[in-house]
């Protein structure tokens, strides 16, 4: 069994013990304090790629295909997704477990990369009946833990800030950050990523996106390039796995989605990238 699906197993039991218990004691406080959290901020959809400034607590993996300018083609599997948890009022931690990189080339070994860890801290929220508009700063943080060039070889912080505003059925989300390679950073260089993401409602669970993810090459060997994407989907989000007393759906979901990453600029290292997302939010 691979890890992705390990996890997910693993914290789909979680979701029902938790739904099971929060009728009394810690579970039931811990509960209602996270429900009051999301109240509180918008109700969109993750997006597939863009980094969200919605808190969430969820389980998540994703597998994509990257297909190299030398047609050289590797799956991701895991994709540095993980374990998302909200401890306080105001704050996301997400464990991602390294993913799995398998590859189509001879030359290459197999194998898994690096881990990670983020937190995020939401700095304003407004729900849809009032300003439905978030910002949040986020740190993610990466440990070379990969083998066999799967990974990088140092640790690197990204901090970023996102922001969405909402208009009826649509939203635009977008964020901004920078890669900072803790060592080692005339090789590595830094970057600037910028991503947006117009999301559309169209049913109570069908979520319609065209996602832009630019990359500006700060030193290193990409110096001075720029790399876009646009990346077309579709959510299928908050599947109810299972509901309550009353027949009304419970916190405990399963969002689905997929789409494919497609080079805008004439500069890229891979194209025509399909990506695939696997989520249970409890």
């Amino acid at each position: 069994m691979t890890w992705p699906n390990a996890v997910l197993m693993l914290f789909l039991l979680l979701g029902t013990v938790t739904t099971a218990s929060a009728q009394s004691g810690f579970l039931a406080r811990y509960q209602a304090r996270v429900a009051a959290s999301l109240a509180e901020q918008p109700h969109w959809a993750t997006p597939l790629v863009t980094v969200n400034a919605r808190l969430e607590q969820q389980v998540r993996t994703d597998f994509l295909r990257q297909t190299a300018t030398s047609g050289q083609q590797t799956w991701n599997l895991g994709a540095t997704k993980g374990f998302q948890t909200m401890p306080f009022r105001r704050v996301e931690i997400r464990i991602s477990p390294p993913p799995f990189l398998m590859h189509y080339d001879g030359k290459a070994i197999d194998g898994f990369g690096d881990i990670a860890f983020r937190g995020k801290y939401r700095l304003y929220a407004s729900n849809e009946q009032h300003h439905n508009a978030i910002v949040t700063a986020v740190l993610l943080a990466s440990i070379p833990t990969g083998k066999n060039a799967n990974g990088s070889c140092c640790a690197i912080l990204t901090p970023t800030l996102d922001m969405g505003k909402g208009y009826r059925d649509l939203a635009l989300m977008t964020s901004i950050g920078g890669t900072l390679p803790v060592s080692n950073t005339a090789k590595l260089g830094r970057s600037i990523a910028w991503n947006s993401c117009l999301q559309y409602h169209a049913t109570r669970m069908i979520f319609l996106e065209s996602e832009f993810n630019s990359t500006f090459f700060k030193g290193g060997s990409n110096d001075g390039k720029i790399q876009t994407f646009i990346t077309p989907n579709v959510l299928i989000s908050r599947i109810p796995l299972i509901h309550g007393a009353a027949g009304q759906p419970d916190v405990l979901g399963l969002t689905i989605g997929a789409g494919e990453q497609i080079a805008l600029t004439h500069f890229h290292t891979y194209n025509h990238s399909p990506v695939f997302t696997l989520r249970v939010r409890f």
